[in-house]
């Protein structure tokens, strides 16, 4: 969803597949044509709360910040050109869709999250958005994002959860996303049933002031979320209807048909976000 995979799919902190091959590739492939714009659908859903949350801890002016897992760079260009910060790091498994500044305010790397040596410093702000849910090791990595935020700075991280697709009364639609997170589950690790347990996760790292709040989007015929949902499976259609698929045949589209329908009436599976707070050495 973001940027990526922001979105639940996207180029950010990513892992080796199963099959040994570079993360995703096999299911949103970064060369095919409308990969990016994909993407950036999840940060049109996604970015304005992100942005109200940033402004609210005080993001701006003199901050050193750390994007993680960037995307398209959405969050990152917004730190620099509304926020006013003073530097961001974006990093991303495929920095392709980014853009530096030649003024070095806005630095990208290739780097993967799982990279034991990765140590890019410490920050004000750590933003990590549609990372975790992909990683096994997620816990682990919560706490490496964590000793990057510098005393007094933030830890600032989001994921996809799903709360409404299983009352769906629309059967392909709500047997289509549950086909969809179990292949990326199969495929790439995806797990978002832990994701709800971020306050804790972060009160447990030690961090002050946590707090954690939800979108969830509605599903609407023009909506980004919905752009985002129809080409996320016109992406995966081979693997969602692959052998062993649970879908029935032609359910995927009854599922995309009812994404464009005059009747689409649902809520969009959607993100948390959770913060906590660095104490002051």
């Amino acid at each position: 969803m973001d940027g990526s995979p922001a979105d639940p799919t996207a180029p950010d902190g990513r892992r080796s597949a199963p099959d040994g091959g570079r993360y995703g590739r096999d299911l949103f492939d970064p060369d095919q044509s409308g990969e990016g714009e994909r993407i950036d659908y999840g940060a049109l859903t996604y970015d304005a709360m992100t942005r109200t949350r940033l402004e609210a801890l005080g993001v701006g002016p003199g901050w050193r910040c750390l994007d993680v897992g960037a995307g398209t760079g959405t969050i990152s260009r917004w730190l620099v050109d509304e926020a006013g910060v003073d530097e961001v790091l974006a990093i991303d498994r495929d920095p392709r869709f980014l853009h530096t500044r030649p003024d070095g305010r806005l630095r990208a790397v290739a780097a993967d999250l799982t990279d034991p040596t990765l140590t890019p410093g410490r920050f004000d702000l750590v933003h990590c958005r549609f990372v975790l849910m992909h990683l096994p090791q997620h816990a682990q990595v919560l706490a490496r994002l964590a000793d990057w935020v510098a005393p007094g700075g933030w830890l600032v991280v989001s994921d996809a959860v799903d709360l409404t697709t299983a009352d769906s009364p629309q059967d392909a639609y709500r047997r289509t996303m549950a086909a969809m997170w179990q292949v990326l589950h199969e495929r790439i690790g995806t797990d978002i049933t832990w994701v709800t347990r971020y306050p804790q996760l972060l009160h447990d790292l030690g961090l002050a002031e946590v707090g954690a709040e939800l979108l969830l989007p509605p599903l609407t015929a023009d909506a980004p979320i919905t752009a985002f949902w129809k080409s996320t499976w016109h992406s995966m259609r081979d693997a969602l209807e692959g052998a062993g698929s649970a879908l029935e045949p032609g359910e995927l589209d009854k599922a995309l048909n009812y994404l464009s329908s005059p009747i689409l009436a649902d809520l969009s599976p959607g993100m948390i976000t959770a913060w906590g707070r660095r104490a002051q050495s």
